[in-house]
Parts: C-alpha cells; sequence; structure tokens
C-alpha cells in the first residue's frame, strides 16, 4: 500500500528501516535509555515504599518528674503505641527546648512531679507533649494517638478502690504545644522549603549545560587549547551562577515574608551566609554532570535524575522520619535534606549557628566529593 503525500511517497520499506535506525541510536545511547528506565523505577519505588504521610516510630523525650507506677505505664503505653519512639531522656525543660530546637526529638513528654498525686485525688493531672510541628504533617496522627491512648493506658493500674476512677473521660488531661507553628500553617513549612527546592532545580540544570553546551558549540577546543587549570575552569563556571542564586533566595525571603506572612524569627544574615555553601553544593553537581554528559539533553535527564530523589527523599513533600531507614539513609546523603532542617530551623526556631551546625558538615562534605569528581572528570576531557 503506498500513500501519496504531495511527491513524496510512503513507503513499509523505508518508514521500518527508520525506526530500526532509532533502535540502533537508542540502543547505543545507555544513559538516555537508562534514564527512561531508571526515573520510573526510581519513583516506583520511593512512591511504592518510601512515601508514608503517616509517619510512625518519631523520635521522643520524656522528662518525668514524677516517677510513680502511673507514669511507668503511660511511658509504657506510649512506646507501645507505635508512633513514638523514646529515644532520649530529659533532665529539665530547658533540655526539652534544646532537643527540639536542634531537631533530636520530634515530641516531648513531660509528666510534672504531682502527676500520680493529683490522679488519686480525682483532680484530672495536666499531661504535657510538646511537638516540633515545623511540619504539620508529622505530628498530627500521633497527637491524636495520645488522646485516644489517654482513655484506656492507665485503667490496669485503676483497680480495687480506684476503679470509680475509671471513665468514659480520661483520668488526666493532655496538654498539647506545637512549637513553632502552632496554627499548623502548611505554608510556614512549604515557603521556606521551596528556598532549596528552587536552588537544586535551577542551579543544577543551568550549570548541567555548561560544559555541554561549549562542546556542541565548538568552543571547547578553544577553552582546551588555553592554559588554564580545571580547577580555575570549574570555579570559574560556578562563581556567575552564585549571584543568581542569591536573587533567588532574596525574592523567596521578599514572598514569605509579605505574601505569606511566614514569621522569621531567626538571623537572616546567618541564614545569607550558609546558603552560600548549599549553592555550591548544587553547582558543583551541575558542572559534574556536564563533565560526564554528551549532550545537552543528556545533562538535562541526569539533573532530573538527581532532583527527583532530593525532592522525594528530603523531607520536603512528605515526613521525613515517615520514611523508611534506608530511605532516611540514602536522604542523609543529600543538601537538600540538611538545608531544608537549616532554613527551617533559622527561621522558624530561631537557631544560631551552634544549633545547625550538626547540617552543615554533611554538605560541605558532599561539595569536596563533588569538587573532586568534577575536576577529575575534566582532566579526562583533555586528555
Amino acid at each position: 500500500m503506498v500513500q501519496f503525500i504531495g511527491n513524496m511517497s510512503f513507503t513499509f520499506h523505508r518508514f521500518f528501516a527508520i525506526v530500526m535506525k532509532e533502535f540502533i541510536q537508542m540502543r547505543r545511547d545507555r544513559l538516555t535509555f537508562g534514564m527512561m528506565i531508571g526515573v520510573p523505577m526510581i519513583q516506583l519505588i520511593l512512591f511504592g515504599y518510601a512515601i508514608n504521610s503517616n509517619p510512625k516510630h518519631l523520635p521522643t523525650a520524656v522528662f518525668a518528674a514524677d516517677n510513680s507506677p502511673f507514669s511507668r505505664t503511660l511511658i509504657w503505653g506510649l512506646q507501645n503505641s507505635s508512633y513514638f519512639d523514646l529515644t532520649r531522656e530529659a533532665h529539665s525543660v530547658a533540655e526539652i527546648n534544646t532537643m527540639l530546637a536542634e531537631n533530636k526529638v520530634q515530641f516531648a513528654v513531660t509528666i510534672p512531679v504531682d502527676f500520680s498525686r493529683k490522679l488519686l485525688r480525682g483532680e484530672k493531672p495536666n499531661l504535657l507533649l510538646e511537638a516540633d510541628a515545623t511540619d504539620p504533617s508529622a505530628v498530627g496522627f500521633a497527637t491524636a494517638a495520645v488522646s485516644q491512648l489517654a482513655t484506656t493506658v492507665i485503667n490496669r493500674d485503676l483497680i480495687g478502690p480506684l476503679t470509680k476512677l475509671r471513665a468514659s473521660a480520661p483520668p488526666f488531661n493532655i496538654v498539647s504545644h506545637q512549637h513553632y507553628n502552632p496554627e499548623s500553617i502548611s505554608q510556614y513549612n512549604i515557603v521556606p522549603g521551596l528556598m532549596g527546592v528552587m536552588l537544586t532545580m535551577t542551579m543544577i540544570m543551568i550549570t548541567g549545560l555548561a560544559i555541554t553546551r561549549e562542546r556542541e558549540r565548538g568552543t571547547m577546543e578553544n577553552l582546551l587549547s588555553t592554559p588554564v587549570h580545571p580547577a580555575e575552569v570549574i570555579i570559574g563556571k560556578i562563581v556567575p551562577y552564585i549571584f543568581v542564586g542569591y536573587v533567588q533566595v532574596t525574592l523567596i525571603l521578599l514572598a514569605a515574608k509579605f505574601l505569606f506572612n511566614v514569621p522569621i524569627i531567626g538571623n537572616v544574615p546567618l541564614l545569607l551566609a550558609l546558603v552560600l555553601l548549599f549553592i555550591v553544593a548544587n553547582l558543583t553537581v551541575g558542572i559534574t554532570f556536564s563533565t560526564i554528559a554528551k549532550n545537552q539533553l543528556q545533562a538535562m535527564q541526569m539533573a532530573f535524575f538527581f532532583f527527583l530523589p532530593s525532592l522525594l527523599l528530603s523531607g520536603y513533600m512528605f515526613p521525613f522520619r515517615g520514611m523508611p531507614v534506608w530511605a532516611q539513609n540514602i536522604g542523609e546523603c543529600l543538601p537538600l535534606t540538611h538545608f531544608l532542617r537549616i532554613v527551617r530551623g533559622i527561621l522558624l526556631k530561631g537557631n544560631g549557628i551552634n544549633e545547625v551546625a550538626p547540617d552543615l558538615w554533611p554538605i560541605a562534605l558532599f561539595v569536596a566529593i563533588m569538587l573532586a569528581i568534577g575536576i577529575k572528570r575534566y582532566r579526562q576531557t583533555l586528555d
């Protein structure tokens, strides 16, 4: 069958030849073929196994000023609710505040010194439950679980003369304090985190095209003929985009303040100083991809390949502690995970350099590794 289109004829013989040619090119371009297979598989694994909107086993600190059977039963009930992992024991209110500020725990439970005495008198003592609510979705289900637990957790101790204290209402009150975001406003969590997401996306994609663009335009030969050192080329290509990154950061901070009314509690100059390390981390990733990719399409594919896990495993879209341990370990290797903690800690918690320091060295280590790989790959390009 032959169909005429103007002066050109369509034949299945030539059509089949073009199809076979594309399959041969696809087989030769292993990176692109790997992206077509790898990206959907990553999405399947991440969404199927790693993403969990109902996080459990959240790290919890306990400050038990009342060492009574009722307190021990209450702690046992929290531990067995599957929502709380009692990982730390606090000895003061100040210690609890420090743990919450430094992101060491998600919850803190305080049992007051007169808890059992008031309980036996039927005065319904207060149990204080404090939560780091910078990510509201991470604390909602766990807080509700405590309310349900309160009606039954100490019934086994209310026997004999104490049976009368059993009732449909809990024998004690739960006072819940959601620190840093008491109204559970999602913008307080999303907008500061968007700073890291936008920097990751734009910095990697822009610089990912840097060397491949030179190669495709034919200017790479001129660059290779100059006596420049590989480190000079890579750092020279990074510096201009640092200013672009700071423009983005400034725009996001202004929008956070005047459009979304995000409370900016911490030191903004400190944040601006620390942003530099994160920008450089993403730029080194882009430059490294640029030295590996053979063309701009491959560079864009590799940038997307890095951006997708960063977005899903950093704690921006889903609660970080709701993911399985293996996914959290991968997330800990990504700069975005640590930068989200830094920017939310400074803006929402008022953290200083001491509180954010544990998240600085992983980003610095990432920069050193990626820069070394990029320089090595660029040397191979010279050869």
